[in-house]
């Protein structure tokens, strides 16, 4: 991995990368006529495009929307992880390679929030943010419900157990998962950290691959979403909703930053999708906060 600071050249694609994802974003709110909109009133309208069930913007780029989780076909699928070697092929078609990812000693300072520049609050942030995303079977989060510490894993369904029991989609606002977008903000501290720590190849590197248009797909749709931050899904003329973090642009988005960081953990995120339960996505839909107890729901989860 390259240790030296970006010279002139890289400099001026660090200002297109800073750029890149707000204009782009842009551009897809007037391509798409997209408003932002009640809680599930504008995302329930859009057609599906794709044979995913999928409209844009959830769909993300034409190019990519099949490099995204299909929807498990058996209850053994739910909640599996992607695994190394789809992981590494998936990666290689997006335009990422381990080489270029943070370095193991590079992954364990940043996550720490040590090394030049290093801030263990923004630290915590990613670090809470990575577990959320990689919540799959062998990975689950502990939760107090009802006053009993609980493991919970939902990543299949695009939905978390906070460590207070409360049920949300890891796009909700009050999410580690949703707050961490200033971390990993062009310009914030995720760049900032990779250009005082001898990690600019990786930040070159997700900035030349798929990142910055599926990251402006995904900021529109997070957009029309609601409180309850829930992507709809239309296939075979059923409609259902699964957390915005399975939705297409959004799992691409968080898988390729996550293989930067590490590429064992992006491994472990999702390998499929699967339907929120009708019950389960009513309430949070009809929930100010978008969120509700998960005591009061987890018999819906098998």
């Amino acid at each position: 991995m390259a240790q030296t600071r970006l010279t002139a050249r890289p400099a001026g694609r660090r200002r297109w990368a800073r750029g890149a994802s707000a204009v782009a974003a842009g551009a897809l709110l007037a391509t798409l006529g997209v408003q932002v909109a009640a809680p599930g009133a504008g995302a329930a309208a859009l057609r599906s495009s794709s044979s995913t069930g999928f409209a844009p913007p959830y769909t993300g780029t034409p190019r990519y929307v099949s490099a995204a989780p299909s929807e498990a076909t058996s209850a053994a699928q739910v909640n599996q992880p992607l695994g190394a070697a789809a992981a590494a092929a998936l990666a290689a078609r997006l335009g990422l390679t381990p080489a270029h990812s943070f370095t193991p000693r590079q992954y364990a300072e940043f996550i720490a929030g040590k090394g030049v520049g290093g801030d263990p609050t923004q630290a915590a942030l990613v670090d809470e943010s990575v577990r959320i995303l990689t919540n799959t079977i062998g990975r689950p989060l502990i939760a107090d419900v009802r006053g009993v510490p609980t493991a919970t894993v939902l990543a299949s369904y695009g939905l978390f157990v906070t460590t207070h029991g409360l049920l949300e989609s890891p796009a909700n606002a009050a999410a580690p998962t949703r707050q961490v977008n200033t971390v990993i903000a062009p310009g914030g501290y995720l760049g900032s950290w990779c250009r005082a720590n001898g990690a600019t190849a990786s930040l070159r590197m997700l900035y030349r691959s798929a990142y910055p248009l599926e990251a402006a797909y995904g900021f529109v749709a997070q957009q029309i979403s609601g409180a309850a931050q829930l992507a709809p899904n239309t296939k075979g003329g059923v409609l259902t909703t699964v957390g915005m973090s399975m939705a297409p642009a959004l799992w691409l988005v968080n898988f390729m930053l996550i293989y930067t960081l590490n590429p064992a953990l992006a491994a472990d995120m999702p390998a499929r999708w699967t339907p929120v339960p009708g019950t389960v996505a009513r309430a949070l839909l009809a929930s100010p906060t978008g969120q509700v107890r998960y005591s009061r729901y987890a018999s819906y989860f098998p």
